[in-house]
């Protein structure tokens, strides 16, 4: 037998708990309106008997009448004895009933906790789920009892039982889970609501109570062998911060915090994360190896990434430029495309360029950037040529605007190259004079100029045995007319 109190196996045969001392009642209390009108047919039976015992020492004398008295007093005796017999069966009845019977002990129970009796009402309802096995109901009244008695152990554990029976309906799930988390969360164990919630599988709980997990997170890279380079992306579920090591070490939040792809180059790895959420609740730990063997060849680094300019930028190939290879036309590189020889000004406008290194004949990954420069002026690059032609009118070089310089066929003509930035003074228009031959062929004689393009001036353009530019102002002598 367990006691009702505190649930502990009790010695057969003793009437009390040798571990909460609580007296056991072998049969429950009786109503109070049957004890009262036992009560009252008792005392009145007794207030008989004593008359009938004074009645019959006052007649002593009188024989005859005494026998027949004491015949009638026998006679009522047994009357007496009958009925409490009746009562007595009756009360027996009851109170088995009243033992029996689940809805008689939750009514107790309720009458006690009512009355401030919260050992009583306990004892009640541990009889009721004696008498009804597992009823989620009468397991959430016991728990509220305990609640009551300020016993929060015994709370929070019959609302585990409760989570973990299997007999709760969706509802009651909820409703015990709430009161679960208000404990925890009280408590500020924010960690417990997390272990909690993801114990229990429901979706739909998660979901409500999402801020108080942190869910491990996930990786983009399945671990394994791989022959190429691998960009592995971590991702979690939530606001927080996703923190992890390479080397198989355990990650703490001094290790390396996650902000972009982790670069799986060539050799082993051992990429261990997990997540912490804003309330500074921690995910598992998750951990993935990978060994990578890169039989390709990389893509060349590029320093500008692809987006919209409005200044002359260099796009430069950073770290090994060598047998690179780049196309302006959309077409991946080959050997007859541009070799990378040095900075390559950003064209004016929207450009896609597409640069490989081509090892052996073998071209490798293909790094792809877009642009679009728009420079913030009003001076076109065709007016930049066109004030070039101008001043070679100026000085005589040429007789005409179709570039010609005597009475053969030859002519020069001025070509736009390039803006660029030319040793920080400003932006400049770079133009190349090109020598047509009689036979149309074009060659470039060498001589570049470079005008500003906001203040409109022209400079010749020179580079010294150091290959740094300088700037030339130009002499503008005109030829005079003759008279």
């Amino acid at each position: 037998m367990k006691c009702p109190n505190c649930g502990s196996e009790m010695t057969e045969g003793h009437l009390y708990c040798e571990k909460c001392g609580e007296d056991i009642h072998i049969v429950p209390d009786f109503e109070p309106e049957l004890e009262r009108n036992m009560e009252q047919t008792i005392h009145t039976i007794l207030e008989e008997l004593g008359e009938e015992k004074r009645d019959g020492q006052q007649k002593n004398g009188q024989a005859k009448k005494g026998r027949a008295r004491r015949k009638k007093s026998g006679f009522r005796v047994f009357i007496v004895l009958g009925i409490l017999l009746v009562l007595a069966a009756g009360v027996t009845a009851g109170v088995a009933y009243g033992y029996h019977s689940d809805k008689y002990q939750v009514y107790r129970a309720a009458q006690y906790v009512a009355a401030g009796k919260y050992d009583k009402a306990i004892a009640c309802y541990n009889r009721a789920l004696e008498l009804d096995n597992g009823n989620i109901e009468l397991i959430f009244a016991l728990a509220d009892v305990y609640y009551l008695k300020n016993n929060k152990i015994e709370y929070e554990y019959l609302l585990r039982e409760i989570v973990k029976s299997g007999k709760a309906t969706a509802e009651q799930l909820e409703g015990a889970y709430d009161k679960l988390i208000a404990i925890y969360r009280a408590r500020g164990d924010y960690q417990t609501i997390n272990d909690l919630l993801l114990g229990s599988g429901n979706e739909s709980l998660m979901s409500t109570y999402q801020n108080y997990i942190a869910k491990a997170p996930e990786f983009s890279v399945n671990e394994g062998y791989y022959t190429s380079i691998q960009p592995l992306k971590l991702t979690a579920a939530g606001s927080g911060k996703i923190y992890y090591t390479m080397d198989g070490s355990e990650p703490t939040q001094n290790s390396l915090q996650y902000t972009a792809p982790i670069i799986l180059e060539n050799g082993d790895y051992v990429v261990r994360a997990y997540f912490v959420n804003d309330n500074g609740i921690s995910s598992d730990i998750v951990s993935k190896e990978y060994h990578v063997e890169n039989d390709e060849i990389p893509a060349p680094e590029l320093s500008a990434m692809s987006g919209e300019y409005y200044f002359p930028v260099n796009i430069e190939v950073t770290g090994d430029d060598e047998d690179v290879y780049y196309t302006t036309d959309g077409t991946i590189p080959t050997y007859f495309s541009n070799a990378y020889t040095g900075p390559i000004p950003m064209p004016l406008g929207k450009s896609v360029f597409k640069f490989a290194r081509i090892v052996e004949g073998v071209t490798g990954t293909v790094a792809e950037r877009s642009y679009r420069l728009v420079m913030n002026t009003d001076f076109t690059p065709e007016q930049a040529v066109a004030s070039i032609l101008e001043y070679s009118l100026s000085v005589g070089k040429i007789f005409d605007e179709d570039g010609h310089f005597d009475e053969s066929s030859a002519s020069y003509c001025y070509e736009y190259q390039y803006v660029t930035n030319i040793n920080k003074v400003d932006d400049f228009y770079v133009i190349a004079e090109i020598f047509r031959g009689t036979d149309g062929s074009l060659t470039k004689t060498g001589n570049l100029f470079a005008v500003n393009a906001y203040t409109r001036e022209r400079f010749k353009l020179q580079q010294d045995s150091r290959n740094q530019w300088s700037l030339a102002v130009i002499e503008e002598v005109r030829i005079e007319e003759e008279e």
